[in-house]
C-alpha cells in the first residue's frame, strides 16, 4: 500500500509539473448533485473555488465545505455574485448523485452557484494531480487527503491554492478581489 501511495504522489508530480495552462483544458465529464453531466468548464468566466472531498468525511471534508462558505461570506456581494464553486468527490463509488444532492441540502448550498460532482476513477486521478491533491484510500473505506481549496481565474488556470482551514485566507481573498 506503502509503494502505490508513493507511486500515486510521483505521477501527481509528474503530471502536475507537464499540467495544461488550464484546468479546463481536462478532458474529463462530471456529474453534478442534480446529475446534469458537464465538462470541467462549466463556470468558464466566473472564478471558481474548487476542492476534492468526499461525502462521508468526518472531518477535513465538512470544513472544506465550511471554508469556502466562510469565504463565500466575506467577499462584497458583487463577488459573491461573481463567484461559483465546485466540489468534485475522490469517492466515486459511494457519492452517487442522490448522495451528493442530499449533501447539497443538507448544508443548505446554494446550487445556482456550488456544483458537487462525481466522475470515474480516472479523471479523478487526473483533475487530483492537477490540482496538487493527494489523496489514498484506507482499508475502512475512507481516504486520505489534503484539504487544498483552489481558486481558478475566469480561463481556468490556477490562480492561488490555500490549504488555511476553518476561515477565510486574506491571501486567496486579496487574489479573488483582483479576478475580473
Amino acid at each position: 500500500m506503502k509503494r502505490l501511495f508513493l507511486a500515486l504522489m510521483l505521477l501527481a508530480a509528474v503530471v502536475r509539473a507537464d499540467a495544461p495552462e488550464s484546468v479546463y483544458q481536462l478532458d474529463a465529464t462530471l456529474t453534478s448533485q442534480s446529475g446534469e453531466q458537464h465538462h470541467l468548464d462549466k463556470h468558464r468566466g466566473h472564478p471558481v473555488l474548487v476542492t476534492m472531498f468526499y461525502g462521508s468525511c468526518p472531518m477535513a471534508c465538512p470544513l472544506l465545505i465550511d471554508t469556502m462558505r466562510s469565504i463565500e461570506r466575506t467577499v462584497s456581494p458583487a463577488d459573491r455574485a461573481k463567484m461559483r464553486f465546485l466540489l468534485i468527490s475522490i469517492d466515486p463509488d459511494r457519492d452517487t448523485v442522490a448522495k451528493l444532492n442530499e449533501l447539497a441540502t443538507s448544508r443548505k448550498l446554494d446550487t445556482t452557484r456550488w456544483t458537487l460532482a462525481r466522475t470515474d476513477e480516472t479523471s479523478v486521478r487526473k483533475i487530483a494531480a492537477v490540482l496538487g491533491i493527494q489523496y489514498r484510500k484506507l482499508p475502512d473505506g475512507g481516504y486520505n487527503h489534503s484539504s487544498i481549496v483552489t481558486l481558478l481565474s475566469a480561463d481556468g488556470t490556477i490562480a492561488y491554492q490555500s490549504s488555511v482551514l476553518g476561515t477565510a485566507d486574506p491571501e486567496l481573498l486579496a487574489v479573488l478581489k483582483r479576478q475580473p
